[in-house]
């Protein structure tokens, strides 16, 4: 039997390499788009920057030297150049494909970075392997932008695994839902009615605030912002803001809050300041036909009767005041139960012993259904 050649025996080194087959190399040389390695057999192995990852910006010689050894994936024996190419991204892929699995059967939670935001989701990248993210499934609320989430490394569950057709579905939102569930629970188990605590505006609307306390929401309604009047809330609050509240009541999982403290209670000691004789100062806050409405204070209005605003009649207030416009008159009624306080300016004029006349002049008016009507109005 003759000795076979020293070519004859590169060439059947070389049929022991086939298609498929896993093999080591040693790099030896390396330019930006390709890679050459020795796997041991008469013609070196090739692997081109698009076989070694899916960026195709990748400079090979910032990832890979010559020396370094590494598994790859033999993809034809003869590309017809008597070349071998190789590929380490599909090895990677196959090796990644296994670990989603994994991943899959035990509900891992995973963590990568989105590498590409599309119209319908995100798209990340585990071990070579591409992973939709759906829209629907990025957060628990709808998300008209996703640019934010370019780059940003995210957590997330495999909700389907389809290796055939290369299916590969990542859900964040379930973590989300989750997670919020868990925090609400705990906030729930800490706070009582009566407590301060910090949160965060989220949402402002006609009505009042929704504040973040940290797993659960909160209303601020616009009755419960202060102690005076306000005119909107949007005027007052802006999202993301921090605040101190009052959690007012909790029914169920809703909670009812209020800017409205008692140690800052303007009728704390009303009863004092505006008993009924004493003078006081104040700014026309709106007017009716029927009479002014005057700020003593933040959260303390008065009503000026229209017949008590001068001796001479008077048609309607607006004849004689505008809004914004001090005035000084006397207190003709106090009444702390229903928060109501009477003032008078005839009677700053009248004779002392014709006052109690001259208070008796004075309309009894419902101050809180009058106000009721004009914030329906």
């Amino acid at each position: 039997m003759s000795e076979l050649t020293f070519e004859q025996m590169l060439d059947a080194s070389l049929k022991t390499i086939h298609a498929g087959e896993v093999v080591e190399g040693t790099v030896i040389d390396v330019k930006p788009e390709e890679a050459v390695l020795n796997i041991g057999c008469k013609s070196d192995g090739i692997l081109t920057r698009n076989e070694y990852s899916n960026d195709s910006n990748l400079d090979l010689t910032t990832v890979v030297k010559p020396g370094d050894t590494m598994e790859v994936k033999v993809l034809k024996v003869n590309d017809g150049e008597g070349q071998v190419l190789l590929t380490y991204k599909r090895l990677a892929a196959d090796r990644g494909s296994k670990r989603i699995e994994e991943a899959f059967n035990n509900h891992e939670v995973l963590k990568a970075k989105v590498t590409q935001v599309l119209d319908g989701g995100l798209i990340v990248v585990v071990d070579e392997v591409r992973i939709f993210i759906p829209a629907s499934l990025v957060s628990d609320t709808y998300e008209k932008d996703l640019t934010k989430y370019a780059d940003q490394e995210i957590e997330f569950v495999i909700s389907e695994y389809n290796p055939k057709r290369r299916r590969y579905i990542g859900d964040r939102k379930q973590l989300i839902v989750a997670k919020k569930a868990e925090q609400q629970a705990a906030l729930f188990a800490r706070i009582h009615e009566g407590d301060v605590v910090e949160g965060v505006v989220k949402n402002v609307t006609d009505f009042g605030a929704f504040v973040d306390l940290g797993g659960a929401d909160g209303l601020l309604h616009i009755s419960e912002m202060s102690w005076g009047r306000i005119e909107h809330p949007k005027k007052v609050f802006k999202v993301g803001e921090k605040l101190k509240v009052l959690i007012k009541e909790i029914n169920g999982s809703k909670i009812a809050l209020s800017l409205k403290f008692e140690d800052q209670n303007p009728w704390k000691d009303a009863a004092t300041k505006y008993a009924i004789g004493n003078v006081v100062t104040g700014k026309v806050a709106r007017m009716t036909d029927f009479g002014a409405f005057v700020e003593l204070e933040s959260g303390i209005d008065a009503l000026l009767h229209v017949s008590q605003i001068a001796k001479e009649h008077i048609e309607k207030p607006s004849d004689v005041l505008q809004v914004g416009e001090e005035i000084t008159a006397k207190v003709v009624d106090f009444n702390e139960a229903d928060k109501k306080i009477s003032l008078s300016i005839k009677a700053l004029h009248a004779p002392e012993k014709k006052e109690e006349q001259e208070d008796g002049d004075v309309v009894s008016v419902d101050i809180d259904k009058v106000i009721a009507d004009q914030d329906a109005e």
